[in-house]
């Protein structure tokens, strides 16, 4: 089968929505969890339903997919649950079978007073499970913001948080210290559900899925102490950046012994979907339109512009025909004073290195749907996108050094509309058809799912 350039638009949608399906956070849920009579299966756990009750958690930007989903499963078994979500995700209506769920909202990509209280309300809940009693709790991209019970003041976190997110250090370090200065996280949810046993179906936004860093792991209990935390706080000098009385009251909890002491638990954890999931339906989905794919990568890490001009090389030396698939999630630091997110800077810096590179696409795309705060889920741009800019008097490359791709993506666009408007409005004067409009950013909305970036790159 052989493919057509003209065509891309349309195999970017297709391949889009694959992706999508395959993270579904609710189909996700349901293939891990069934039920035969009155006994139930989560992960490896079988529950006797006639022995104890069920409870469900379920935190972050997929909560309200994932949580319906085991309440479709419990039904009437099931006790009770509480749904915390980031603000603005629209609440799906439950069924009325069953006890009512909780649902709550919190700050996120930043933790707010509604986090702090929404999570105290979820420690309330579990409080409740004792022996005999399952508690399962649904996790997914987004529950480091949202669920949080930190020792220190809320304006203090934030200006940890954010120092430490500009510091440099890896997630793995960053949630060192979240957990050490946290209740819930590092285990914390899971100690303050023992006895219960608890089950974690987990929903991966984390490269490599360690279990610790997903939300800063509040159902596993990690070999980590205070002096770890502080040993990461003075590697990369963030006492200097911090008021100094924050400062004497981080160093004066991390100089406590056993601030959360290990305790007994059993918790079981299961990855239900993750950006290999994701990448393998785009695989399937790209050979069934005819091109020769192969998933180059699914821990693709780095600054995204210069994983952008990486993705140009390797599209240069691309035969036609091919899809090739990376998956990942790359970083932005910001030097200009421009607005976009790391998908669209990604692209963009391939639109400058593949500038005249003819039937060639790159799409970076944020699975959640949100590419930073812009509103667009990423972009998708071909060897033409530069040639196309110049021609509306705008220098891709400035936008570029500005980290402004949202905007050079929008104006671009807009000028594009607004020419095949005129373009049409003009009819009589047009001797051949139109080219294809083929628009810039990727407009899918919140997707409810969260499983990492998507690159893709397709020749012709």
């Amino acid at each position: 089968m052989k493919v057509a350039f003209t065509d891309f638009d349309q195999h970017t949608d297709i391949l889009i929505k694959s992706a999508l399906e395959a993270a579904d956070p609710a189909m996700a849920v349901q293939q891990h969890m069934q039920r035969d009579g009155r006994m139930l299966q989560v992960g490896h756990v079988d529950f006797d339903l006639d022995t104890g009750r069920v409870f469900i958690v379920s935190v972050g930007k997929a909560a309200v997919s994932m949580a319906k989903a085991a309440f479709t499963i419990l039904g009437n078994d099931l006790a009770g649950g509480v749904v915390l979500t980031k603000k603005g995700v629209r609440a799906v209506p439950f069924s009325n079978q069953g006890p009512p769920l909780l649902i709550l909202v919190g700050g996120h990509p930043v933790s707010d007073e509604d986090s702090v209280s929404a999570t105290s309300a979820v420690i309330e809940f579990i409080a409740q499970a004792t022996v005999g009693d399952l508690v399962i709790f649904l996790i997914s991209g987004g529950t480091s913001a949202l669920l949080t019970q930190p020792l220190l003041s809320l304006p203090e976190w934030q200006q940890l948080t954010g120092e430490l997110l500009a510091s440099g250090c890896t997630i793995h370090e960053l949630n060192c210290v979240r957990r050490q200065l946290d209740q819930v996280k590092g285990g914390g949810l899971a100690r303050m559900a023992a006895p219960a046993t608890c089950v974690s179906l987990i929903l991966s936004d984390v490269i490599g899925n360690p279990l610790a860093d997903i939300g800063s792991g509040p159902t596993v209990l990690v070999d980590e102490s205070p002096a770890d935390a502080l040993a990461v706080l003075q590697r990369y000098g963030v006492a200097r950046q911090l008021a100094p009385a924050v400062w004497q009251h981080i160093e004066q909890l991390l100089q406590r012994p056993d601030l959360f002491p290990m305790k007994v638990v059993r918790s079981e954890h299961i990855i239900v979907g993750d950006v290999k999931t994701a990448a393998m339906a785009v695989f399937t989905k790209a050979a069934q339109l005819g091109f020769l794919a192969h998933i180059l990568t699914t821990r693709l890490e780095g600054e995204a512009r210069e994983v952008g001009k990486f993705v140009a090389a390797i599209a240069k030396d691309l035969p036609p025909g091919h899809c090739l698939i990376l998956g990942g999630e790359t970083t932005v630091t910001i030097r200009g004073e421009g607005y976009g997110g790391r998908n669209q800077e990604l692209a963009l810096a391939a639109a400058v290195a593949l500038q005249g590179c003819s039937h060639t696409v790159v799409m970076s795309l944020a699975t959640d749907g949100e590419d930073s705060t812009t509103g667009a889920a990423g972009a998708v741009i071909s060897g033409e996108t530069a040639v196309l800019a110049q021609e509306f008097g705008l220098d891709p490359v400035e936008f570029l050094k500005n980290n402004d791709s949202y905007t050079f993506f929008k104006q671009l666009d807009d000028n594009l509309l607004s020419r095949s408007m005129v373009a049409q409005a003009d009819e009589a004067g047009i001797t051949a058809p139109d080219p294809p409009l083929h628009l810039h950013l990727l407009q899918t909305g919140p997707t409810g799912t969260n499983v990492n970036d998507l690159i893709v790159i397709l020749t012709y």
